[in-house]
């Protein structure tokens, strides 16, 4: 499978993990937008994370999600960046079945 499929599949993932905890969500790309009542997040579904966004405003929250098996690896690469937003990365299995990992408190 080439990676545009992958990522649209994860996206696609992403959507429906989302709209299931009552987000509202659009689609642009690969990149999702879910709301719900005041809070945004920025949802970016790739295989792996070479280059994590810039930092946002405070108070901005941003999402990876990627297969199971590349969790660690983009959980890694965004706390080496040390982003300003507040983080989560969620793997997906190939059942669709997902675990989040929240990004650790600031110190």
């Amino acid at each position: 499978m080439c990676p545009v499929n992958t990522n649209r599949h994860l996206r696609e993932e992403a959507e429906s993990i989302f709209s299931r905890l009552g987000y509202s969500v659009t689609t642009d790309g690969d990149e999702v937008r879910a709301e719900r009542d005041w809070k945004v997040v920025h949802v970016t579904a790739t295989e792996e994370l070479r280059n994590p966004p810039e930092n946002s405003s405070p108070g901005s929250y941003r999402c990876f999600v990627t297969r199971t098996e590349h969790a660690d690896a983009v959980r890694r690469r965004v706390r080496e960046t040390d982003p300003d937003y507040e983080w989560a990365v969620i793997g997906v299995d190939e059942e669709a079945e997902y675990e989040v990992e929240r990004a650790p408190p600031a110190t």
